[in-house]
């Protein structure tokens, strides 16, 4: 049960009505997660699509990389349905089921793929310390540019926001789906393992 009013459309302000438009008629399709409380403020709320429409579609890593980065995001902060979301999308951008089921399980992961290693830590460190190891960032660096390294930062950093906001008012999974995530002994956020790299 949500913590706030969700508008249907039969409630929005004519605001509301014409940011739900636009997110409808763009490249999600639908209004899900967090924007359906976001819209209480409508200003956020257009802002807050744009800005996420770029860093889930439009950065320069490719899909697979990105829906990974959201995925130790959603897990790292206990987000049940960003990590719902996001972990089919991974799964049809590439990535495997069985690195997608150890995050689940704040398991150790296996990649064959050092590009898929070097993001999974980026994101899991990051979250975790704070920072990353310098050798991590040149890594990322030498591999998708200066412009790739800022990107997935940034959409580590807005899906921590997005799962802030789900969490904080309760978004609900769709009717019938059972939580994906087991909440960790004690509360509090998921510490994550470091992966193993089989390339």
């Amino acid at each position: 049960m949500p913590r706030i009013r969700l508008p249907s459309i039969d409630d929005m302000t004519p605001e509301q009505r014409e940011i739900h438009d636009e997110i409808v008629t763009g490249v999600r399709g639908k209004l899900v997660g967090p924007l359906r409380a976001v819209l209480h403020s409508p200003d956020l709320a257009r802002r807050w699509s744009r800005l996420g429409e770029f860093l889930r579609f439009s950065t320069c890593l490719p899909k697979k990389l990105n829906e990974l980065a959201i995925i130790v995001t959603g897990r790292r902060w206990n987000s049940q349905l960003e990590f719902l979301i996001h972990a089919e999308a991974g799964l049809a951008a590439g990535l495997t089921a069985t690195s997608i089921e150890a995050i689940r399980l704040a398991q150790p992961p296996k990649f064959t793929d050092d590009a898929e290693a070097e993001i999974y830590e980026f994101a899991r460190t990051l979250q975790q310390t704070g920072d990353v190891d310098p050798g991590l960032h040149a890594a990322i660096t030498k591999r998708w540019g200066e412009r790739g390294v800022v990107e997935i930062t940034g959409v580590i950093g807005y899906y921590t926001m997005v799962s802030m906001m789900l969490n904080a008012q309760q978004i609900p999974l769709p009717d019938g789906i059972a939580p994906p995530l087991a909440m960790p002994s004690g509360g509090g956020l998921t510490i994550l393992p470091a992966c193993e790299c089989l390339a």
